[in-house]
């Protein structure tokens, strides 16, 4: 996922910097910017040996594809339909995080 998130921000940044607005080169870099983050969130997270992390990751996983694989192909078609699944998404990254932190308070 790490390595996907860093080719599709170069493919941003080289192939699509003529091609796409400023609007629409903004929705592809926060795309990549949470696919990233959460990408290496689930790097970290499964490596923990204090806490199950098999959900924590599955959730994060969830909102990878769900934010970020919304958010591509809005930024290359501005389908706005698209637009109505990434908050669920945020909601896959949000309980993703509170699932890890209420785990961690458990122990």
């Amino acid at each position: 996922m790490l390595a996907l998130a860093v080719a599709l921000g170069a493919f941003g940044a080289h192939g699509l910097q003529d091609r796409l607005d400023a609007y629409s080169m903004g929705i592809w870099e926060k795309a990549v910017f949470y696919h990233f983050v959460h990408a290496l969130g689930i790097c970290i997270v499964s490596g923990w040996q204090r806490a199950d992390t098999k959900a924590v990751c599955a959730l994060l996983a969830a909102g990878i594809l769900l934010f970020s694989g919304s958010l591509y192909p809005l930024a290359l078609t501005r389908i706005a339909m698209l637009g109505a699944v990434t908050p669920l998404g945020g909601i896959a990254f949000i309980a993703g995080w509170l699932l890890l932190a209420y785990r961690q308070s458990m122990r």
